[in-house]
């Protein structure tokens, strides 16, 4: 998380700096793709700091009202910031286009324009090979498609496909002004707005779609499920393991519940040694697994919740009550 954090930071910072040149060049050269560019920025350093905050708030302990901690605040600002993409950066920055589609404008001098565009591609690509740099160092060996569908931290794939939405909407932006200024065509700066626009509502699309999986209890991937059930069958006295039900609470941890069917005669000290190994089999390969319960779902009632060195009282069979004596004149 710690290197996520410089990656948010370094992007703030750079973001900050773009979008005011973007939006002072934009003002100068007429350029609707610039300006496109500078509210791109602008709600990319907005969403930085809500990333942040996310960040902050899912650090929280656990409290009685929220008993598992708070780690889905992650998941919440996370979708925040994937609305702010849709809305904001891609809503303006296409209307905007079609505005200037409707409305075209001569551009003015663009060399201011080229200039600040690759000085934000420069920023842009440092950020994202720091980005980039963690996140393979995260996923190891796994394949990068892979690693980012299985990630469930929204700050590596969220600052991720920010930054890869930035070095293309960049390249969106270079092409349009440099085909509305050669073939003096206004109309193509408005054309590459608008496709700026399109290319953050694909990426917040992306984005909100992930954020609603875990908010809406993403669980572990099916092979995982069925790597523990095969932890617990290899247990001797294990006859059956339930469905195994799992949720992320947090980017690091899952909670699951299961049920285990013993043997029929498997007394209370042999399932407890049973859940005992299977907790620790799983706990070690699977370190997110933070919460595990486990429950034996068909020893007798009397032996699961009994000591198994308990010695039971012997039950006193109360005596029959002695006859009232007889009523006066009765027989």
């Amino acid at each position: 998380m710690a290197g996520y954090k410089l990656a948010i930071y370094g992007a703030i910072g750079a973001n900050v700096a773009i979008a005011v040149t973007k939006f002072t060049v934009a003002g100068i050269t007429g350029s609707s793709a610039m300006l496109s560019e500078g509210v791109h920025s602008a709600v990319d350093t907005f969403n930085g700091l809500l990333l942040l905050v996310g960040i902050r708030l899912s650090q929280r302990p656990a409290t009685p009202e929220h008993p598992f901690g708070h780690g889905k605040e992650l998941y919440f600002w996370s979708l925040i910031v994937a609305v702010l993409i849709f809305g904001l950066g891609g809503g303006v920055a296409f209307f905007e286009g079609v505005q200037h589609i409707r409305h075209p404008e001569p551009m003015r001098d663009p060399t201011w324009n080229y200039v600040v565009l690759a000085a934000a591609a420069l920023f842009e690509g440092i950020s994202f090979s720091i980005a980039l740099r963690q996140f393979l160092k995260q996923a190891g060996a796994t394949p990068f498609w892979e690693a980012v569908h299985r990630s469930k931290d929204p700050t590596t794939y969220t600052v991720l496909a920010e930054d890869a939405a930035a070095l293309a909407g960049l390249t969106i932006a270079a092409i349009g002004i440099a085909l509305s200024h050669s073939l003096d065509m206004p109309v193509l700066d408005g054309a590459a707005s608008v496709l700026i626009g399109l290319l953050l509502a694909g990426v917040a699309t992306l984005l909100t779609w992930e954020s609603r999986g875990l908010l809406i209890g993403e669980g572990i991937r099916p092979e995982t499920a069925q790597a523990i059930r095969d932890l617990a069958l290899a247990q001797p006295s294990v006859r059956d393991v339930g469905r195994v039900l799992s949720m992320y609470v947090g980017p690091d941890d899952v909670l699951v519940t299961m049920d285990l069917d013993f043997d029929e005669g498997t007394d209370a000290a042999k399932a407890a040694a049973a859940i005992g190994k299977v907790e620790q089999q799983v706990r070690a390969r699977f370190p997110m697994i933070r919460r595990l319960f486990i429950e034996s779902g068909s020893a007798p009632v009397q032996q699961r919740w009994s000591r198994p060195d308990a010695v039971r009282p012997p039950v006193e069979t109360p005596a029959d009550p002695e006859p009232p004596p007889p009523l006066p004149g009765s027989p």
